[in-house]
C-alpha cells in the first residue's frame, strides 16, 4: 500500500475503526467510506488523515476523529433526505459525511475564515447539498427550521434552548455538554412534544468549547479555564505553594529530597521524553543517592537486555561476552548512547570498583522485549527484501509503538494487508532465530546463573508472541511488553536475593500507574501498575515533566536524530499548570496525606505530554498528549521549566563495555 493510496487507507479505516466498534448503520459506514478525509485536513497531515484521532485545522480548532463523527451520525438516527443542522463546520468533513448519506445539511461556524475554507474543501471533494454560513451557532438557523436532527460539534455548559426549539417533534439533538475540560458527556436529546424533551447520556467525550449566546461567552483561554471546574483557579497557586525547590541537576545534593522514598523496594523514575538531558541527569543523581546511601543494587532500564548486558559487564567488571557488537547501536541509538548515560555508567563503574565482593556490586539490566534494538531492524531488512509494501506498513507500526500513540487501531493495519500475511510467519521465524542465537550466546557465557535455559526459552517465546501480537492489536502487544518488563525485573530482583532493591528508568507511560490514565481505561497495564500491585507502598513512582526547550527525536521511525524545538505546553495540560507556577525546577509530593488540597485539584483527568523516539511537533496535541490523573499516576513529580536535548555520542566513542580498550582499567573515554 503506497503512502498516497488514500482510497485503500479509507477502506482500512472503516474496517478497522468504524464497523467493529458498534457502528452498524449501513448509511453511516458507507458515507465514511466515500468521503476523502485527506482533503479536509492540512496538507502536511494528509498521511495521518485516516488515523482515528482528531487533527488540528485553522483557528486553533480540530477535525473530529472518524469514530466520533460516525458515533454522532448514528446517534442522530439519520435517513436519506433528512434535514440536519450542524453547529461547528470546522473543516467541513462532518458536513461532507452527512451529505454523503443523502442529508440536506445546514452548517454554521462562528469563524468566517473556516466557513470559506470548508466551502473550498467541499467543492473540491464534490460534495453537494451543504448550506454554509458564519454566525453564532447557538442561535441555530431559524428560517431553515424545523430539522430532523441537530449535531453540535463543540461542548457547551448545557443544551442551547434555541436549538432544541428548532427540532421537529421526534427530532434528535446530539451534543457534548458539561465542563469545558474533563467533564463533557455526549447527550442525545429527543423532542417528544411541543414542550417535551427527553435526554440520554451516551458517554464521556472531549470537544472544543461552544462559544455563543447560549454557550460559553467569548473570552480568553485563561479565563475559560478559570470557569471550568476541571481547572480550578488556584491550581497553579497551590502548585507554587507545594513545590519544593530542587538544586541544580548536576549538584550532588539533587538526590537528597528523594530520601523520602528510600524505604521502597522498587523506585521507578520516569521521563516525559526519551531525548531530554535533564531527565537522564536527574535520574542519575537520584539513583546514585539511592545506591550510595540506601542499599539499592539494581539499575533496570527500558532497553534491550543484550545491549544492557554489555554495560553490566563493564560496570561489574564481568568477563566479556565474546562478541564485538556495539551496545545501543541501532535506532534510536541516542536514547541510551549519549553523554549523560555514559557519565552515569562511568560513575557506577567507579562505585563498584570499591566493592570487593562481586555479588554486592550494582547491576545494570535491560527490561524491554526487544522493542528498540536490532530485532526490529532485522525484521524490516527481511521485509524490504521480500515485500517492500509490507515493510512500509511495519515501519509505520514500529513508529506507532511510541508511548504517545494511544489509538489502538493503528497496530492492526498490517494484519489487513495480504502482502504481510503472506510473509508474517517467515518474518517471525527469522526473528526467533535471531533471538535464539543472541540469547544462547549470553547463556554460554555462563556467569549469570539466573539466566538459564528456562529463562532463555521464556524470553524467546515472549518475543515471538510480542511480534506476532504487535501486528494484530495494540492493547495485547502493549500489555505483553510491559508484563515481560515486569517479570524480567522480578527475575533480576530474585537473583539478587531477598531484600534486593531496584531503580527503574522508563518513560512516564511505563513508570506511572496506567490505572490512572486513559491507557487503563482502554485495558492497558504497565510496569508502574504491575509494580504497584505487587509491591504496594514499597513501589515509588516518580514522574518528570517540562514545559519547553529542545529534544532529541526523529520525525519517523528509523529516521535520523534531530534536535527539535518543544513548544510551550498545551493550555489545558498539567505542564501548563506547572509552568504557571513560575518556578523553574521543583518537586511535588503527591502521596496520600501530603498536599491534600493540591492533590484534590489535580486528580481530574487532564492532558499530559509524552514524547518518545518519534516526535511530530506539527500534530503535538493529537499525537503527544494523553489523559491522566497526575496524583493517581505518580507519588512524586519532578519539574523542569526548560530542558535541552541529550548529547549523543559520536560513532567512534562507544558506551563503556568489556570490549573497549579502556575497560580493564575501570576508566572510559566514552563521554569525551
Amino acid at each position: 500500500m503506497g503512502s498516497t493510496d488514500f482510497a485503500e487507507k479509507r477502506r482500512i479505516m472503516v474496517e478497522r475503526d468504524i464497523a467493529p466498534r458498534g457502528i452498524d448503520d449501513a448509511g453511516v459506514i458507507a458515507a465514511l467510506g466515500r468521503v476523502p478525509r485527506e482533503l479536509f485536513v492540512p496538507e502536511y497531515l494528509a498521511e495521518l488523515a485516516y488515523d482515528d484521532s482528531p487533527l488540528p485545522i485553522e483557528q486553533g480548532q480540530t477535525i473530529s476523529q472518524p469514530f466520533v463523527v460516525a458515533l454522532m451520525m448514528q446517534a442522530a438516527e439519520l435517513v436519506p433526505g433528512a434535514r440536519v443542522l450542524e453547529i461547528g463546520t470546522g473543516s467541513g468533513y462532518s458536513a461532507a459525511a452527512l451529505a454523503a448519506m443523502g442529508c440536506e445539511v445546514y452548517s454554521i461556524d462562528r469563524h468566517a475564515s473556516l466557513v470559506e475554507a470548508a466551502r473550498t474543501r467541499l467543492e473540491r471533494a464534490g460534495c453537494a447539498g451543504v448550506h454554509l454560513r458564519a454566525g453564532d451557532g447557538t442561535l441555530g438557523w431559524p428560517e431553515a427550521a424545523p430539522f430532523d436532527a441537530v449535531i453540535v460539534t463543540a461542548g457547551g455548559p448545557s443544551l442551547p434552548e434555541p436549538l432544541s426549539r428548532q427540532l421537529k417533534v421526534g427530532g434528535r439533538m446530539i451534543m457534548p455538554a458539561g465542563a469545558e475540560a474533563g467533564g463533557q458527556r455526549l447527550v442525545r436529546q429527543r423532542r417528544t412534544g411541543e414542550d417535551a424533551f427527553i435526554e440520554e447520556d451516551l458517554g464521556r467525550v472531549a470537544f472544543v468549547p461552544l462559544i455563543g449566546a447560549h454557550g460559553w461567552p467569548e473570552t480568553t483561554r485563561t479565563e475559560a479555564r478559570r470557569r471550568s471546574p476541571a481547572l480550578p483557579p488556584d491550581a497553579a497557586e497551590r502548585i507554587r505553594d507545594a513545590a519544593e525547590p530542587l538544586p541544580e541537576v548536576d549538584d550532588e545534593r539533587f538526590g537528597v529530597p528523594f530520601d523520602r522514598i528510600a524505604d521502597a523496594r522498587v523506585v521507578l523514575l520516569g521521563e516525559a521524553t526519551h531525548g531530554t538531558s535533564e531527565f537522564h541527569r536527574a535520574r542519575a543523581r537520584i539513583t546514585e543517592r539511592l545506591i550510595a546511601r540506601h542499599g539499592f543494587s539494581i539499575v533496570a532500564v527500558e532497553a534491550d537486555w543484550p545491549d544492557a548486558e554489555r554495560i553490566d559487564r563493564y560496570v561489574r567488571d564481568r568477563p566479556p561476552a565474546g562478541s564485538d557488537e556495539t551496545a545501543f547501536a541501532r535506532f534510536p541509538d541516542w536514547m541510551w548512547r549519549n553523554e549523560e548515560v555514559a557519565g552515569f555508567v562511568d560513575r557506577l563503574r567507579r562505585h563498584n570498583d570499591a566493592i570487593e565482593d562481586p555479588g554486592r556490586r550494582v547491576g545494570f539490566h535491560g527490561l524491554d522485549l526487544y522493542g528498540l534494538d536490532g530485532s526490529i531492524a532485522a525484521v524490516l531488512d527481511y521485509l524490504d527484501r521480500v515485500d517492500p509494501e509490507a515493510a512500509a506498513v511495519a515501519r509505520e507500526r514500529y513508529g506507532c509503538l511510541a508511548p504517545w500513540r494511544h489509538a489502538p487501531e493503528t497496530y492492526g493495519r498490517a494484519a489487513l494487508t495480504g502482502g504481510f500475511a503472506s510473509c508474517e510467519k517467515a518474518a517471525v521465524d527469522m526473528l526467533r532465530d535471531l533471538l535464539d542465537r543472541r540469547l544462547s550466546r549470553l547463556v554460554a557465557a555462563g556467569d549469570e546463573g539466573w539466566l538459564d535455559g528456562e529463562q532463555n526459552a521464556r524470553l524467546i517465546a515472549s518475543a515471538e508472541e510480542y511480534y506476532r501480537t504487535l501486528y494484530m492489536g495494540a492493547t495485547n502487544s502493549w500489555n505483553l511488553r510491559d508484563r515481560h518488563m515486569f517479570e524480567t525485573l522480578r527475575s533480576v530482583m530474585a537473583a539478587r536475593g531477598p531484600g534486593a532493591k531496584a531503580v527503574v528508568w522508563a518513560h512516564n507511560t511505563h513508570a506511572g500507574n496506567s490505572a490512572a490514565t486513559e491507557m487503563g481505561r482502554q485495558g492497558q497495564v504497565n510496569l508502574g501498575m504491575l509494580c504497584r500491585e505487587a509491591f504496594g507502598t514499597e513501589a515509588a513512582l516518580v514522574g518528570f515533566g517540562t514545559d519547553r526547550g529542545t529534544v532529541a527525536a526523529a520525525s519517523r521511525w528509523g529516521g535520523p536524530m534531530e534536535v527539535m524545538e518543544v513548544p510551550p505546553s498545551h493550555p489545558d495540560s498539567y505542564e501548563h499548570l506547572c509552568a504557571r507556577s513560575g518556578k523553574p525546577r521543583f518537586l511535588l509530593d503527591l502521596r496520600p496525606g501530603r498536599n491534600g488540597p493540591l492533590a484534590e485539584d489535580l486528580k481530574r483527568f487532564r492532558p499530559e505530554r509524552a514524547i518518545g523516539a518519534v516526535y511530530r511537533p506539527g500534530a503535538e496535541r493529537e499525537n503527544h498528549y494523553f489523559q491522566a490523573s497526575l496524583p493517581g499516576q505518580f507519588d512524586l513529580y519532578v519539574w523542569f521549566d526548560r530542558t535541552a536535548a541529550v548529547r549523543p555520542l559520536a560513532p567512534t566513542a562507544p558506551l563503556p563495555d568489556r570490549t573497549g580498550s579502556s575497560a580493564g582499567t575501570g576508566k572510559s573515554t566514552a563521554h569525551r
